[in-house]
């Protein structure tokens, strides 16, 4: 049986001009030529800010405990996928917070210390490889911020969640598009669950010598690619993801060569 498990305490697209007879055309090339530092600008322009803005917002609304939310691992071809949420007090001071893909090793570790010992409330849950095989990688994500969420010592009346999707909680709750980078709340749990899914895949290296796990974190790399081609997949790997797949079928595939085939009918 697949096992759940969790642990708790306190390149951007654009798309091509189009183009149009007459004058229409000289405007739209004229417009083209000077597109690249205008676009510089405006992308510039867009990058967005960690900070308190979501919360206060939610604030507004009269929430008390707003929860950030955020996920790691849904792209690796092994391992789990892990949430965290983490409340925070109004204000609290963190050095150089922000989205974890922004921050070293070594600053995350730095972070994930302060954030385990400043915050109000803070919880990892992780989902098996099994689990994600079987109910697919976007539910298991869902599943894992749901686990984490209910692990927390307090109660949150709002969620801020990073991404697309909300999940099955009985309280107020936003998603957002790249909030890690946005809400400090949400930057906090992403810190966490790197470190802690980080800290997984090093155990996972010594279990399984030869893969790279403790470098390349189970994602596709071509380290990860040629280990997986030598030694074949571990319990671990995710059987539906594409590259283990491809491992598994030609035993499939032998075994059906090896099926006499009837001749048809003259």
């Amino acid at each position: 049986m697949a096992q759940i498990f969790a642990t708790a305490d306190a390149a951007n697209r654009q798309n091509c001009p189009k183009f149009h007879s007459g004058a229409a055309s000289i405007l739209g090339l004229m417009a083209t030529i000077s597109e690249p530092r205008s676009a510089a600008k405006r992308k510039r322009a867009k990058d967005p800010v960690c900070g308190w803005k979501l919360e206060r917002a939610a604030r507004k609304l009269g929430a008390l405990q707003i929860a950030g939310i955020d996920e790691v691992g849904r792209g690796p071809m092994f391992g789990p996928v892990v949430a965290a949420a983490v409340i925070l007090a109004p204000g609290t001071p963190f050095n150089g917070l922000n989205d974890s893909k922004k921050l070293t090793e070594a600053k995350r570790n730095e972070l994930d210390l302060v954030i385990r010992k400043k915050a109000i409330a803070w919880a990892i849950a992780a989902v098996d490889a099994e689990t994600i095989d079987r109910i697919n990688i976007r539910n298991a994500s869902l599943l894992a911020m749901r686990l984490a969420v209910q692990q927390l010592t307090q109660r949150p009346d709002y969620l801020l969640i990073d991404g697309v999707d909300t999940i099955d909680w009985p309280c107020t709750q936003k998603a957002v598009i790249q909030g890690d980078a946005t809400s400090f709340s949400i930057a906090a749990a992403s810190v966490l669950a790197k470190v802690y899914r980080d800290g997984l895949l090093v155990e996972f290296d010594k279990q399984f010598p030869g893969y790279g796990l403790a470098s390349h974190k189970g994602y596709c790399s071509r380290e990860h690619l040629d280990a997986l081609a030598r030694l074949g997949p571990t319990p671990f790997h995710r059987k539906n993801w594409s590259p283990v797949a491809q491992i598994l079928l030609p035993y499939e595939d032998e075994e059906a060569l090896l099926t006499p085939i009837e001749p048809l009918p003259a």
